[in-house]
């Protein structure tokens, strides 16, 4: 019997991975998002330093409010807004985006795209 790694085991590996290949700097921070089973959360964190920039999550009162679910596509898509237009605001505009070893697909890949259209380059 073949014995599998579990799903959580995998996406940890991949996200490792892709942590040592990229990190956020000052003028360009990074952009990380992760997502459970009932919430997705994102932040622009400054790696030099340690610090994170801004941050959106569909826990906050404010975006939960706007939302029917907070595990679907459409709530990832407008946290993706959200964590853009706070970005902008802060005067951040490029960033690296760190999908936390998730699959670019779904929700994922909704939030990128509404980042991007709320004014973040990456």
């Amino acid at each position: 019997m073949i014995n599998k790694e579990s799903r959580s085991a995998v996406r940890v590996k991949k996200h490792l991975k892709i942590r040592n290949r990229f990190s956020g700097t000052a003028e360009r921070p990074r952009l990380a998002v992760f997502r459970s089973n009932n919430h997705m959360y994102a932040q622009i964190i400054d790696d030099t330093v340690g610090k994170t920039l801004v941050s959106a999550s569909t826990v906050q009162k404010e975006v939960k409010a706007e939302l029917e679910k907070t595990n679907d596509v459409a709530a990832a898509a407008y946290l993706g807004k959200v964590i853009g237009e706070k970005a902008v605001n802060a005067g951040i505009t490029k960033v690296v985006f760190d999908r936390g070893g998730f699959i670019y697909h779904g929700k994922i890949q909704a939030l990128a795209d509404a980042a991007r259209e709320a004014g973040l380059e990456f």
